[in-house]
């Protein structure tokens, strides 16, 4: 697909993760491009079920199931950048995704297939949601702290009363914590005590990226084993080690890892700036990373396309 390809090396784009979906999201990109509805019918054979009414009409506590969301969040990502290459044929020297979005841009980097990532992803929602109770995890969002002392009340409090530990390193100054509630709860209270400006619980029923994950990852491993991956063609930072992989068995293995490893955000949009990347498209519904790249690098352009109107512009900025 990417022969005719420009590749600008100023250029990253990047894939949300869950948290970005919406009942009705990408309806007027697709009422404009038939790319959008094709690439969710494709991921509709795969899953057995009208994904694409599914987003348009909710219900949207179906949608906000995460063996839904995931597959629903994946093809949305898809669908931007099948939109934009098919519009621009630019290519970006570099992609990324938050959690789940890592596996949409091994799809746009041709490193996995897009069915086979619509089956990984919607399994790999199905053993989150069945590792921990409904109940029993909790994630929450710790504002106005920095990494370290948000890391050592996590470590402080899991010495005492259960599991807890950062989850996502957002921007400078937003942590989220994953883990047993009631640690979640004291470590939230521990945060404000420590000067928090706010700690909030997440509306999630996953404890995404802790400990608690380590049985869905292991089942994970062994669905990707079974997956074929290839070098991706656009080079891919991944969350767990901020680094990019061109051999399929390391690709694997972090893939599987990322289920109970924190999402090094922050750390993934440093890198790429001092790699020479000053714009990002973020490629899907929402301008939740576009928000998160104000706050860790100022001086980059994040340019979010989840519309017309958004496509234009980005086009025009980046022509």
């Amino acid at each position: 697909m990417m022969e005719e390809a420009r590749q600008r090396p100023d250029l990253a784009f990047l894939f949300p993760g869950q948290g970005s979906q919406a009942v009705g999201m990408l309806a007027e990109l697709a009422a404009a491009f038939p790319q959008v509805r094709d690439t969710f019918a494709e991921a509709s054979e795969v899953l057995g079920f009208d994904l694409w009414r599914l987003v348009q009409q909710g219900p949207e506590a179906e949608l906000n199931q995460t063996a839904n969301t995931q597959p629903a969040l994946l093809a949305a990502g898809v669908a931007v950048w099948r939109v934009w290459y098919g519009q621009t044929r630019i290519c970006p020297a570099w992609m990324a995704g938050h959690s789940l979005g890592e596996y949409t841009a091994l799809v746009c980097a041709e490193s996995l297939n897009f069915p086979d990532a619509v089956r990984l992803v919607a399994q790999r929602g199905r053993l989150m949601q069945s590792a921990v109770p409904e109940g029993e995890g909790a994630m929450a969002a710790i504002l106005g702290l920095e990494d370290h002392v948000v890391v050592g009340i996590c470590n402080q409090v899991s010495a005492a009363d259960g599991l807890v530990a950062a989850a996502n390193f957002n921007a400078p100054g937003q942590v989220v914590i994953a883990g047993e509630a009631d640690a979640v709860e004291k470590a939230c209270e521990a945060a404000k005590a420590a000067g928090a400006k706010r700690a909030v619980r997440l509306a999630v029923s996953v404890p995404s990226h802790c400990e608690l994950m380590r049985p869905a990852a292991e089942k994970m491993a062994q669905l990707l084993e079974e997956t074929p991956i290839r070098t991706p063609r656009v080079a891919v930072v991944h969350n767990v080690d901020v680094g990019t992989h061109a051999a399929p068995e390391v690709i694997r293995v972090l893939l599987a890892q990322q289920l109970y490893s924190p999402v090094r955000w922050s750390d993934t949009i440093r890198f790429l700036h001092d790699q020479g990347v000053n714009r990002f498209v973020e490629a899907g519904p929402g301008k939740v990373l576009t928000g998160l790249n104000r706050r860790i690098v100022k001086s980059c352009q994040t340019l979010p396309v989840y519309d017309p109107a958004t496509l234009d512009i980005a086009m025009e900025k980046l022509a």
